[in-house]
């Protein structure tokens, strides 16, 4: 038999005169204009968020195309210089049997990234686009971005770091490429774009269509 899921609301923040920190999560009366915990500024909701959101949403997307098109590692060894791009490492991992190291780099390079971008772009569409919205499903996806977030940096870290071991003289060197600057400025914009939005405005769009 199946049973009718009714979504249960409640008095909000707003509504009862109150305004949350995003930082620690103190609740304050609206009035308030700093936390008495943290001293992060309050505010009801973020201005022009899903403008943030896209603004950052795009600098990501651009510099994502560079970071897959250029080298992330240029290699030397014995005078003769090599470069490979993200995907090139991947088949090159492939290639010599490293089928997990390859599946790491592939996840962490290019199905995370491009699925932080697809999230972010389907969170701001769907809040401004109208419609019925799930708020604890939109909830959860942000915060699920936010927190892959930090591991999207496993490969420009590898590169550092074979950068500052892998050098012997004339017999090999390992530089980091355009790619990995690229792919850093990608990361950290999209970052950015995932905490330039504010999920108090999910709620706010499902208390309107109700």
């Amino acid at each position: 038999m199946a049973v009718a899921r009714k979504e249960v609301t409640g008095l909000t923040a707003r509504a009862a005169g109150l305004v949350g920190c995003l930082h620690c999560g103190s609740v304050w009366p609206k009035d308030t204009s700093r936390c008495g915990l943290c001293g992060s500024a309050l505010t009801s909701r973020r201005n022009a968020s899903l403008q943030h959101v896209w603004a950052w949403w795009w600098a990501g997307a651009i510099f994502y195309i560079p970071a897959n098109l250029y080298p992330m590692l240029r290699t030397s060894l014995f005078g003769q210089e090599s470069s490979s791009t993200i995907l090139g490492g991947v088949l090159e991992l492939v290639k010599h049997g490293s089928w997990f190291v390859a599946f790491v780099v592939f996840f962490a390079s290019i199905m995370i990234p491009v699925g932080k971008f697809i999230a972010i772009a389907y969170l701001a569409t769907v809040i401004r686009r109208g419609g019925a919205i799930d708020s604890h499903s939109l909830h959860k996806l942000h915060e699920v971005v936010e927190f892959i977030g930090r591991w999207s940096m496993i490969d420009v870290f590898v590169v550092a770091v074979l950068s500052a071991l892998v050098h012997l003289a004339f017999v090999v060197n390992i530089d980091p490429g355009v790619a990995a600057i690229c792919f850093a400025l990608s990361v950290v914009f999209t970052m950015l774009s995932a905490l330039s939005f504010d999920p108090r405005i999910i709620y706010d769009v499902a208390e309107v269509r109700e």
